[in-house]
């Protein structure tokens, strides 16, 4: 009797969301979703010229490097050294969820790719616990990339997408409440003669010639056998290429007919520059400003020159995002409690696997990590072993051994010695 009362409960309140939208259309077809979309509206759109090839590649690049760093906001001791994750909706918003259409992680995307193509972004709190215009103690549900329109001595004007309306709004909002983040890179990639700018519109002479030579025009010059130079003649001359323009047209091939004693000279033949000297030249001098090599991109760089590139290029972007973020979204009082903004790399994610063994072993011998905190950097869940969560090094004996009669023993002495 209890298992069909079981199989009658879970068909009872089963649900699918197909034969239930089915079920419910004529409840559904009254209802108001909204405005809608065809593509997803607050996806961040680089402007004009930043998503050419080589620009776009670059920031896409950096920005998925920096948002693989974990920021998360903690409690430390009185020397500044991680103790625990807060429980917050502040850290909820770097961690898990920024807001309704982002996680975490593509939230701090967001924020490097329109702060590169920018120059400045402003991370919005849209949802907190108290009106922060009233009070400083409030808690962040919620965190939004706004664009700064306008800047006021005190207040800035931003673009922020509102996911209840599903447009991207301009409100005016308080410094003090928002985190004003500017690229460090701002004079290499934002700067109107930046070396950034200048690789822009070389792209942009390149695609316009490239354009023009594949527009599908002939460039024909037609030397007639008699001198242009009265009204008549010239008359004479356009209508004749205008019957050459429609046995091309018209034709299957593309074939035409000419007099014995006229001559077709073409010019589209490829015309010589030196824009893609450049654009190469340019493009190693970004390479080399930034920090970054050719190697990065397709993923044949070694152990240290990843070192330099995070070193270089990542730690000053996520460093400018974390100190602003604690400037600004944490008090005095907070601080003051030992809360911070802290940003983590795994250091592990550019060691082979040959070298882990080695490496977990001088962890735990010198009692870095006990062996449960490296069994969970390497994916493996923990043991159930209450040694395995000590940290102590496991090559050394206790100074006493138990026995089998439950009496400890007395430890070995070394040769020579008496007690």
């Amino acid at each position: 009797m209890q298992e069909k009362e079981t199989i009658r409960s879970r068909l009872k309140h089963a649900w699918n969301a197909f034969t239930t939208g089915q079920a419910n259309s004529q409840v559904d077809r009254y209802t108001n979703y909204g405005p809608a979309n065809y593509s997803r509206p607050d996806k961040t759109r680089l402007s004009m010229g930043n998503e050419r090839s080589i620009v776009n590649s670059v920031y896409s690049r950096i920005s998925t490097d920096v948002a693989a760093i974990s920021i998360q906001h903690v409690r430390t001791d009185p020397n500044g050294r991680f103790i625990e994750p807060m429980t917050s909706g502040l850290n909820d918003c770097l961690t898990l969820d920024a807001n309704m259409d982002q996680t975490g992680r593509s939230f701090i995307k967001d924020i490097v790719l329109s702060m590169f193509d920018e120059g400045q972004v402003a991370i919005v709190p849209t949802d907190t616990t108290y009106n922060p215009a009233f009070s400083n103690s409030y808690d962040i549900q919620k965190l939004r990339a706004g664009k700064i329109l306008e800047w006021y001595p005190a207040h800035i004007k931003v673009q922020v997408y509102n996911e209840k309306t599903a447009k991207k709004e301009d409100i005016t909002v308080p410094k003090s409440m928002v985190a004003i983040i500017e690229n460090p890179f701002y004079s290499v990639m934002n700067e109107p003669n930046s070396t950034l700018q200048r690789l822009i519109r070389k792209l942009n002479l390149i695609d316009a010639v490239d354009e023009q030579s594949g527009s599908g025009k002939l460039d024909l010059i037609i030397q007639l056998p008699y001198v242009i130079k009265t009204a008549a003649r010239k008359e004479q001359a356009e209508i004749r290429r205008k019957d050459i323009e429609e046995q091309l047209s018209g034709s299957k091939y593309g074939i035409a007919y000419t007099d014995g004693t006229e001559r077709i000279t073409q010019l589209n033949r490829p015309t010589e520059n030196n824009l893609m000297g450049q654009i190469t030249y340019l493009t190693s001098m970004l390479y080399g400003q930034l920090g970054i090599t050719e190697a990065i991109f397709n993923g044949s760089a070694g152990e240290q020159e990843m070192l330099t590139y995070f070193s270089r290029t990542i730690e000053p972007i996520i460093s400018a995002i974390v100190d602003e973020m604690k400037r600004k979204f944490l008090t005095k009082t907070a601080r003051s409690q030992n809360q911070s903004i802290v940003y983590f790399r795994d250091p592990f994610k550019l060691v082979p696997v040959s070298q882990l063994a080695d490496i977990a072993d001088k962890f735990t011998r010198n009692e870095i990590l006990s062996s449960n905190e490296f069994r969970g950097i390497i994916g493996f869940k923990p043991s159930s072993d209450p040694k395995a969560d000590e940290l102590k090094n496991k090559n050394i004996n206790s100074p006493t051994t138990p026995t089998t009669d439950g009496n400890p023993e007395t430890p070995l002495l070394p040769s020579g010695t008496t007690t």
